[in-house]
């Protein structure tokens, strides 16, 4: 009898240590990429309150799924992976009503007297046009500060397609600014 007693003593004292290292783990991955995975957040959505329930539904899996996290090298793409799929989820959870605005009409009334802002809103928009294939990677060069390799891994993708990818991206960036009459006067202004 007591031999059973102290056996699942043992057991339980396994559990807790396995738990505490599980948390330990958990923090420093939060500590280390919480501000990256913000960012990124923020900038798929552009709203403050959704970026952080994105991200906190991003850690919450990221908690429960934690043992499943084989490389620590790969904790940034794994984090990444799970952020993208709960923006997604979010699109599959709510249903849009459709109204037919201009973009450039929905510009924020305490922010419309700033230059900064509006060459933020105009790359935003641009950046938005761009087609997903392109799209994903520049982010995740410019947001997410990944190497090329890096991008390769988290999206499957071969690194020179990539490189191509981020080359047109920035190349359809480019004529979009070279042929926006607004920039071209912005320009003779400075």
């Amino acid at each position: 009898m007591l031999n059973g007693f102290f056996g699942k003593k043992k057991v339980s004292r396994t559990v807790i240590d396995d738990m505490a290292n599980k948390q330990k783990r958990y923090e420093a991955l939060v500590q280390a990429y919480h501000s990256d995975i913000y960012r990124y957040a923020y900038w798929l959505c552009r709203d403050q309150h959704i970026a952080e329930d994105i991200v906190q539904d991003t850690f919450l899996r990221a908690w429960r799924a934690l043992d499943s996290l084989q490389d620590e090298k790969a904790a940034k793409a794994w984090l990444i992976t799970i952020l993208r799929r709960e923006n997604a989820r979010r699109f599959e959870r709510k249903q849009f009503e459709l109204v037919d605005l201009e973009t450039e009409a929905m510009v924020d009334n305490e922010q419309e007297g700033s230059e900064h802002t509006m060459e933020s809103e105009w790359l935003h928009r641009q950046i938005d046009k761009l087609p997903q294939e392109y799209k994903t990677p520049l982010l995740l060069q410019v947001v997410m500060g990944l190497s090329g390799d890096e991008i390769a891994d988290q999206l499957g993708l071969n690194k020179n397609t990539v490189m191509t990818r981020l080359f047109r991206a920035r190349n359809q960036l480019k004529e979009a600014l070279d042929s926006d009459p607004k920039n071209k006067q912005i320009g003779r202004a400075k």
